[in-house]
């Protein structure tokens, strides 16, 4: 028989088989070796039975059961009575021999994470979020089931709006809402909207993520830098970007220098946007953590015509959620679903209904609430180690967020995160966060300045204390 195959049931899983050859014994034995030499069938596999497997190739099961025994006698296969036929134990895959073009370069193991831009992961509320789902499903109609809504579940729509409102000053009802897969994903379909209306450039701040910068280039989109100061983005300063259509701003919490944008500059901004028709994309990454103080509200709600308003559960649950949403202008929604396609393909509906039943019950404000107290526990004993092992070293950006700025003494920062690295420690030199065009000599000038961007919500509560005496031992006394 020739190139005959089945799919045999192994405790409810398909098995693949293909006899070549003219012998069936032969052709099904040469097939199983194959199976177990390349791995597809590992050790303690267990095997259809004689009967079923013959009734799935077609032939006789007195084959079927000759080419167990010789498989078992051959050391492939073990038989048990209770136990059925199974694949041997020994009976290991070969592995291919690694070549220097496979073999991966050596780097040194991360024993302490302080990165920033993540919350502590072992602290997401499994139980709860559980239960959430466990109701969700339950109630879940029928439709949600199916392609859905591109603007996301109304469920979720709904109750983010009424969230959103109370807690961040956010203009919403659930027909402005859009739900995404994150900030990136929003992001990504904003560009494609913005190329498609002719605009030519977002500014940006100075200071921020590169990652967010390349998208909007890929979108064909110029990203010109504003500059920062102890004030925020100097957004008097978009009356001059040349064909800037959009800016980009993090008015909570400036990412990563960690100060809010002052109101008068809040101001600014809106009056350029309501003067040229621009918009602001307002990314409030982390806005439900400050705490000396009530949040920094959105600045959404000065101008909600104006203002594209993005947030994610990506710091206040987790970043794997794939959860996001945007607030849009009413002349936008159908732009930016047209950009999204004709399905919701991007984030699970059993995902947005679970939040959606996480936020009804107050289960995510009790967890906001819980996490907020924890990560001012973790700023303040990060200050406090400072002060007392490091001092002179400045810290900036405490007063809200999962992030710090350390200022290092000129000429330090790669040297530092070089010892960090020799230490088993992530960090993240400020330089890294810098615009191309921004900087000493460059198209905005703005003064060098070395420094860390610490991520004190990253680590687990077992790791935080490692990773802060290893930072200390890398951090110079003084700057």
């Amino acid at each position: 028989m020739t190139d005959s195959w089945a799919s045999g049931t192994v405790f409810g899983a398909d098995l693949h088989l293909e006899l070549r050859g003219s012998g069936l014994r032969a052709g099904l034995m040469d097939a199983l070796r194959e199976a177990v030499r390349t791995g597809r069938l590992t050790p303690g596999t267990r095997l259809p039975s004689s009967r079923s497997l013959a009734a799935d190739l077609g032939i006789a099961r007195n084959t079927v059961a000759d080419a167990y025994a010789e498989l078992v006698a051959e050391g492939w296969l073990t038989a048990q009575q209770g136990s059925g036929t199974q694949v041997a134990r020994r009976a290991a895959p070969r592995r291919p021999a690694r070549t220097a073009r496979t073999t991966r370069p050596v780097s040194r193991q991360v024993t302490y994470n302080l990165m920033s831009g993540r919350p502590d992961l072992a602290t997401f509320p499994r139980a709860q979020w559980l239960k959430a789902a466990r109701r969700a499903l339950t109630e879940a109609p029928d439709d949600a089931f199916g392609y859905g809504d591109p603007r996301g579940r109304v469920e979720l729509r709904t109750v983010l709006a009424d969230y959103l409102a109370r807690a961040r000053g956010v203009y919403a009802d659930p027909d402005r809402v859009v739900v995404c897969s994150g900030f990136v994903h929003g992001l990504m379909l904003l560009g494609r909207v913005l190329k498609a209306r002719k605009v030519r450039a977002v500014a940006v701040e100075a200071y921020g993520f590169d990652e967010h910068r390349d998208l909007l280039t890929q979108a064909g989109l110029r990203t010109p830098p504003l500059p920062l100061d102890g004030h925020g983005a100097r957004t008097g300063e978009l009356a001059r970007t040349p064909g800037a259509g959009a800016v980009l701003l993090t008015p909570a919490h400036q990412y990563p220098t960690g100060v809010a944008l002052h109101p008068d500059r809040r101001a600014a901004a809106v009056d350029w946007a309501r003067a040229t028709g621009g918009l602001i994309l307002e990314d409030d990454y982390d806005g439900e953590f400050r705490y000396d103080r009530q949040p920094v509200g959105a600045l959404q709600g000065l101008d909600p015509e104006r203002v594209v308003y993005l947030g994610t559960a990506s710091k206040a649950l987790a970043p794997g959620l794939r959860l996001g949403w945007m607030v849009l202008p009413r002349e936008l929604v159908a732009e930016v679903v047209e950009a999204k396609g004709p399905s919701d393909w991007a984030s699970s509906a059993l995902e947005q209904l679970t939040l959606a039943e996480f936020m009804r019950s107050g289960g995510y404000d009790r967890h906001v609430r819980s996490a907020r107290l924890r990560y001012r526990r973790r700023r303040d004993q990060f200050v406090a180690a400072l002060a007392e092992r490091n001092p002179g070293i400045a810290v900036r950006g405490i007063a809200a967020g999962l992030h710090a700025v350390l200022e290092l003494p000129p000429g330090t920062e790669r040297a530092v995160v070089e010892a960090a690295t020799w230490q088993g420690l992530a960090v993240d030199g400020l330089s890294r966060y810098r615009h191309p065009d921004a900087g000493p000599g460059r198209r905005v000038p703005m003064p060098a300045a070395d420094g860390l961007v610490i991520g004190y919500g990253t680590p687990s509560d077992s790791a935080w204390t490692g990773a802060l005496d290893a930072l200390c031992r890398v951090l110079p006394d003084s700057a």
